[in-house]
């Protein structure tokens, strides 16, 4: 699917060295009003899950911030119900995996789970969030083509893009192109389309980071 390649270029070194800021994890939190629009005006519902896509390195000091940030989630969950794991997908790249019905809550996780990174000093290797939405009647069991849409924001372009996946590593452009419309001065958007890069499931029909 091309994961590996993918995210260390368009996610990683490349958008690094063309970055135009700084990326923010207060950024996130502009999804808190975001799925209000894709909810009314789009008709897409949030499905309860967001995940965070990160590199690791072999240091000490950065396994002591994951372990803060699993202290932090855990610690979330008893008062929030935010439930969290964790994946290694083939490429080697690590997934905090957030599932919860209330929107906000999922922000909020998310932000305190990145910003806690940054504030170790491993803001670098944070790559992406991808925020699930799932349109208004679609199947909640195995995925088809349309019922589907993400948000990715890239930590390293500090700007968010929609990727709407189907069948056969295709995208429905049309549907992206329609997000992007609806969410534009929303959200801070990649106007680069070069970056929006396709995250493709191991499988079909899971999400990309199972």
């Amino acid at each position: 699917m091309g994961l590996l390649d993918g995210l260390r270029e368009v996610l990683g070194m490349r958008a690094e060295a063309d970055a135009g800021r700084d990326a923010d994890p207060e950024d996130l939190f502009g999804m808190s009003t975001a799925y209000v629009t894709m909810e009314a005006d789009l008709g897409y519902e949030p499905v309860g899950e967001a995940a965070l896509c990160f590199s690791e390195v072999d240091s000490t000091g950065f396994q002591d911030a994951v372990e803060e940030v699993h202290a932090i989630l855990e610690a979330g969950e008893e008062e929030t119900g935010t439930k969290t794991h964790t994946h290694q997908d083939s490429h080697g790249y690590s997934w905090v995996v957030l599932e919860d019905d209330d929107f906000e809550d999922l922000v909020t996780s998310l932000h305190f789970a990145a910003d806690t990174f940054v504030e170790e000093g491993y803001g670098s290797r944070l790559l992406a969030v991808l925020f699930a939405f799932r349109k208004r009647g679609g199947s909640k069991g195995r995925r088809k083509d349309g019922d589907y849409v993400y948000w990715i924001y890239s930590f390293r372009r500090g700007a968010y893009y929609p990727f709407a996946p189907q069948s056969g590593n295709e995208r429905d452009e049309a549907a992206e192109f329609k997000l992007e419309s609806n969410l534009d001065g929303e959200l801070e958007l990649e106007q680069d389309k070069e970056y929006w890069y396709p995250l493709w499931p191991d499988r079909a029909g899971t999400h990309p980071w199972e």
